[in-house]
């Protein structure tokens, strides 16, 4: 098999530009994808954390167990994990800011369990875990690396392991049918996202993922989306963003301070119109399937 070379450049040339501007707009526990508002009254951090419990609950984790963390972000997923799970967690991140970030406030947490941060590509994984969850990170994998990153998984885990899957989806020329329409805004937003907020991302439709995971030995068990969620999650990203416009622009620039509300409010429209969602795939694995 031909060695594939994980996406730094790209991943990097978004997540790395300051953890400073990040803890701007994001919680404390500096959770960077779709919160989840079980309840009408939560706060930001509550609905992260959540999110984080309504993907672990998928993984039917049990005390002991290692959990894979698939573009683990700056950790709360890891530490969430370990503290309410009790399960060891391997984290792989492609940024150098959230590995240094994560090695940092790991370290003084106490803790039975192994809390481990790699800079490391799924790509180069080489280990077993009984769990995976990657949450907002498939986006930057890139359809022709589907088979592969499915097969990986399916590899690392035990025949009745799971894999939680959450991602940003695309609809594509379903949209018409759908009664959305596209238009040239539609359009030209799209491009400036992945040329100016995530290069080399690529969205996936639904089929994409339910396809290639199926063909790699694992079953569909559950679809949730949370469309609703991430508009409200970016609303609240931009209220706080703005709230904090003059420090933005001292710890980067009014152009990208610029950008990012332009990124926030442009994305809060499109998952409110429909023409972009977020979904949970609960994926079990049936069998093994040999590299």
């Amino acid at each position: 098999m031909t060695r594939l070379t994980p996406f730094y450049e790209n991943v990097r040339s978004h997540y790395d530009l300051a953890d400073e501007f990040f803890a701007l707009f994001l919680d404390s526990t500096r959770t960077y994808s779709c919160a989840y508002f079980e309840h009408e009254d939560m706060s930001l951090k509550d609905a992260q954390l959540a999110k984080i419990d309504l993907a672990l609950g998928k993984c039917d984790l049990t005390p002991g167990m290692t959990l894979l963390d698939i573009g683990c972000g700056w950790g709360s997923t890891m530490i969430r994990a370990a503290d309410k799970y009790d399960v060891n967690v391997v984290g792989l991140t492609l940024s150098r800011n959230q590995y240094q970030y994560i090695r940092q406030i790991v370290a003084p947490i106490p803790s039975r369990r192994r809390m481990e941060v790699r800079l490391q590509g799924w790509e180069d994984f080489d280990g077993h875990a009984d769990r995976i969850v990657s949450i907002g990170a498939f986006e930057h994998f890139r359809l022709e690396r589907y088979d592969d990153f499915f097969r990986k998984c399916s590899a690392i885990l035990p025949s009745d392991g799971r894999l939680l899957l959450h991602t940003i989806v695309g609809f594509g020329q379903k949209l018409r049918e759908m009664g959305i329409p596209i238009t040239r805004e539609d359009i030209q937003f799209h491009r400036f996202i992945l040329r100016e907020i995530f290069p080399g991302g690529q969205i996936p439709l639904p089929d994409w993922v339910t396809d290639h995971a199926v063909d790699a030995g694992f079953k569909v068990e559950r679809i949730q989306a949370l469309q609703p969620h991430y508009a409200r999650t970016l609303d609240l990203w931009v209220e706080s963003l703005r709230a904090h416009r003059a420090e933005a622009i001292t710890t980067t620039s009014e152009q990208v301070y610029d950008r990012y509300i332009k990124y926030l409010t442009g994305s809060a429209a499109r998952f409110r119109s429909g023409h972009i969602d977020v979904m949970q795939f609960t994926l079990l694995n049936q069998h093994h399937v040999p590299e």
